[in-house]
């Protein structure tokens, strides 16, 4: 793509109200040609199905029609192959190919009839959106598969659970890992629905107040794959709650992913050793030769940060903007193509580093079975023989005190208590705690099967709603 500034041109898309050119500053700021020529293609698809309605209605003959759609053909070629060169008044990626289909052929100069760029960008946009959230939601697909499958293979695995990043109650590894997954599923969840809200034509909109031409917005609406059109012309042309909606589901699966990345940092230090990165999907010191780096991890945590930017500052510019349109609203899509990208970025990466990471269950293991670990089942087990929680809780929580101000041995408290003993004691061997949960959705081996046959059918019904 190439940009002539020298290259003289005799009209811009509204030259006929000025008696002067746009100076430089103005065409500096105004133009977004540079970032929007990648909606190419939904802007070709939408000028198809508009000039097909066009000869609906009588605007084109039949060769009209054929004249454009070639040109069309041959733009998307021109296009795909890079071999475009952009002139001072191609302010946008419609200014452009509309220029260009009239230099192909003189019919190109009806195509604009009844059609403004502001119900155009709207629904380039929205097709755009459609498009790039679907592919998202495969990407965050396939992580979720990764995730099930390091659970399924490391079923029987047990690492400490942390609340306040501090050690808790033991957890089965599977079903840490699947914490992540259902909360991916949320934001699958969200995409969907964003996408399903998009999914309204603003085509025939017009400026803002519709048009006196006889257009068949329904038409148009089922040539793109549209399963409605707009009910209000100036909302339909001003309305970008689908992009700010993409951007908050966009955020939101960042941020999950950090939350994991952060939990990999932690992980994969010498302090916590619970997991192991490959070499591929880590990185070195420039000065440390023994450095083993999750920068992968590190990027997903910082990238969250940027996402969150992107949503805030959009929902900055919708603020207190006046029906209809206004040019603000070319700040629509810089933010959510840096979304969709970085969040397409970090996916396959994250995946990838998820993959091949060695999971040191020996480690998680040993770190479980701390004695202290136990002492929420040891206040349950007090319960089931009357005592009152609040009491229970008292009375382990003064042995654990003891145990550590003192330097005696927890499990010798226990057994010398005379409300607990030999039966209490049996609660404290991994036998028992790994499988003393009984409630639905809990922490326990015994249950971990049926999460991961939920989990695996939640992926399957995802998928089918794509």
């Amino acid at each position: 793509m190439t940009q002539n500034p020298d290259r003289t041109v005799k009209n811009s898309l509204w030259h006929g109200r000025f008696s002067g050119k746009a100076t430089n500053e103005l065409q500096e700021l105004n133009t977004s040609i540079t970032f929007d020529i990648q909606m190419f293609q939904q802007d070709i698809s939408g000028s198809r199905a508009h000039a097909r309605m066009l000869a609906k209605i009588g605007v084109y003959e039949e060769n009209d029609l054929e004249s454009v759609l070639l040109a069309l053909d041959q733009i998307e070629k021109e296009i795909d192959g890079g071999a475009i060169e952009i002139l001072p008044t191609d302010e946008d990626v419609h200014t452009y190919i509309e220029r260009r289909v009239t230099e192909i052929t003189p019919a190109g100069a009806r195509l604009h009839t009844g059609r403004s760029r502001n119900d155009q960008v709207a629904t380039d946009l929205r097709l755009w959106t459609k498009e790039a959230v679907g592919e998202v939601v495969h990407l965050a697909l396939s992580f979720q598969k990764t995730l099930l499958a390091k659970a399924e293979e490391t079923e029987g695995a047990v690492l400490p659970g942390y609340t306040h990043l501090q050690q808790a109650q033991p957890v089965p590894l599977a079903h840490h890992l699947l914490a992540h997954g259902w909360a991916i599923s949320r934001d699958i969840d969200r995409l969907l629905e964003a996408r399903k809200r998009m999914d309204v034509s603003p085509l025939g909109a017009g400026a803002m107040a519709g048009s006196s031409l006889p257009l068949d917005a329904s038409m148009v609406a089922k040539d793109l794959n549209f399963s409605k059109v707009f009910d209000n012309s100036i909302d339909a042309v001003s309305d970008r709650d689908f992009v700010a909606d993409s951007l908050y589901a966009l955020a939101l699966l960042g941020i999950h992913l950090s939350r994991i990345g952060e939990e990999v940092i932690l992980w994969s230090s010498t302090e916590f050793g619970y997991l192991e990165l490959a070499d591929g999907y880590s990185t070195g010191s420039s000065m440390m030769p023994q450095k083993k780096n999750p920068d992968i991890a590190e990027l997903a945590r910082g990238k969250s940060g940027r996402l969150i930017g992107n949503l805030t500052g959009f929902l900055a510019t919708l603020k207190a903007l006046p029906l209809a349109y206004n040019k603000d609203l070319q700040e629509d899509k810089e933010p959510l193509f840096d979304a969709v990208e970085t969040i397409s970025r970090i996916l396959p990466a994250m995946e990838g580093m998820i993959r091949t990471a060695n999971f040191r269950v020996d480690r998680m293991l040993e770190q479980s079975l701390s004695p202290y670990i136990a002492a929420t089942d040891l206040a349950e087990w007090l319960v089931k023989r009357g005592i009152p929680f609040r009491e229970a809780h008292a009375t382990i929580g003064e042995l654990v005190e003891r145990s550590i101000s003192e330097g005696k041995d927890f499990q010798s408290l226990v057994l010398e208590h005379q409300e607990l003993g030999d039966e209490a004691i049996a609660i404290m061997k991994k036998e028992s705690i790994f499988t003393s949960k009984v409630t639905h959705g809990s922490a326990s081996l015994d249950k971990i099967g049926d999460q991961l046959r939920n989990f695996s059918k939640q992926i399957s019904e995802d998928e089918k709603r794509l």
